[in-house]
C-alpha cells in the first residue's frame, strides 16, 4: 500500500449506533434500532467500575433467532459481549484491522477518557480508511 499509512480510527469512525441498558428486551431494542437505523447496541455501565458491553444483529440472529427464543423475553444483556475490546481514537486504522483480526472481532467502541465517542468495524476500516489510504 503506498498511500498515507497514518489515517487513525478518529477518521473512519461512526456514530451510527445506540446506547442503552442491559434490561432492555431484544425486542425493543430491535424497534430502536430500527427506527434509528443502527446496527449495534452499546450496553450502558451500571456504574463506573463497570464495563460497556455491545449487542451486534449477529448476536441476535445467533442467539435469539436461531435458538427460538422470544424477542420479547430476552434481555439485551443476556446476549452481549461484555467486557468489550474497545479502539482509542488515534490508532492508526492498519492496528486495528490487525487486532480484530487477532481477537476474532468485526466492530469495537471508540473511547476517550473512558466515554464511547463512536464505533469502528471492518467496513468503516475498508470502505473509509482503505479508499482514502490508496487515494493520491
Amino acid at each position: 500500500m503506498t498511500g498515507n499509512n497514518s489515517f487513525t480510527v478518529d477518521s473512519v469512525m461512526t456514530n451510527r449506533y445506540i446506547e442503552l441498558d442491559g434490561l432492555v428486551t431484544v425486542y425493543d431494542a430491535l424497534q430502536e434500532m430500527k427506527q434509528k437505523d443502527v446496527n449495534v447496541v452499546i450496553i450502558a455501565k451500571r456504574d463506573p467500575s463497570d464495563e460497556y458491553g455491545v449487542v451486534v444483529l449477529s448476536d441476535i440472529a445467533k442467539k435469539v433467532l436461531a435458538k427460538d427464543r422470544s424477542p420479547k423475553r430476552v434481555n439485551i444483556y443476556e446476549i452481549m459481549s461484555k467486557p468489550v475490546i474497545s479502539i482509542h481514537p488515534k490508532m492508526k486504522v492498519k492496528y486495528c484491522a490487525q487486532l480484530f483480526l487477532q481477537f476474532g472481532i468485526s466492530i469495537a467502541p471508540v473511547l476517550d477518557n473512558g466515554e464511547i465517542i463512536g464505533v469502528v468495524s471492518y467496513r468503516a476500516l475498508v470502505l473509509r480508511g482503505l479508499l482514502e489510504m490508496s487515494h493520491d
